[in-house]
């Protein structure tokens, strides 16, 4: 019964055709995360795909107690601007350098928690495939914790690269 039906789907998607339009990359801009590069760039190239790049700002907790005559909101928000400015020119010379001759992409930065803005981002975006990092620069294992929780949430095809 259940090697019938496996054959019953296998010949309904065997003449299925992939069809890749947006490509979602999500990257920390760490090293580990530059490996899954050049299989965003061959697949936009291939099949003249958009690719989104994502980066996502992690959100902090409170502040605590700050020694001196400081801000702890004004220290956090000029924090954060410093992160996000920073984030914004990597991105921008990471695509001016890496990505000319792909046809179109588009760079996007986020806050909050990673995995989850990369599934939300997939799904507002309707990614066709996430092409990324099997871990970050954070990740002590072998696999890290935001790309399982990516694989296992995911909607779309997860391409993960060994890091």
């Amino acid at each position: 019964m259940e090697v019938r039906f496996l054959k019953q789907v296998f010949e309904k998607e065997r003449n299925a055709s992939m069809e890749i339009k947006k490509i979602l990359w999500p990257t920390d801009l760490s090293e580990n995360a530059a490996k899954a590069l050049p299989y965003v760039t061959s697949t936009a190239e291939k099949y003249q795909a958009e690719i989104h790049i994502l980066y996502v700002l992690k959100e902090y907790l409170e502040f605590g107690a700050a020694y001196g005559d400081t801000d702890p909101q004004a220290d956090y928000d000029r924090m954060r601007k410093w992160e996000k400015e920073t984030a914004e020119k990597r991105l921008d010379e990471l695509c001016e350098k890496f990505l000319s001759s792909c046809p179109l992409f588009f760079r996007h930065i986020r806050v909050g928690d990673p995995a989850k803005e990369i599934i939300d981002f997939m799904k507002k975006i309707d990614a066709d495939i996430v092409i990324m990092a099997s871990q970050g620069s954070e990740s002590h294992f072998d696999f890290g914790s935001v790309a399982e929780r990516v694989l296992k949430c995911s909607t779309s095809p997860v391409l993960m690269v060994p890091a």
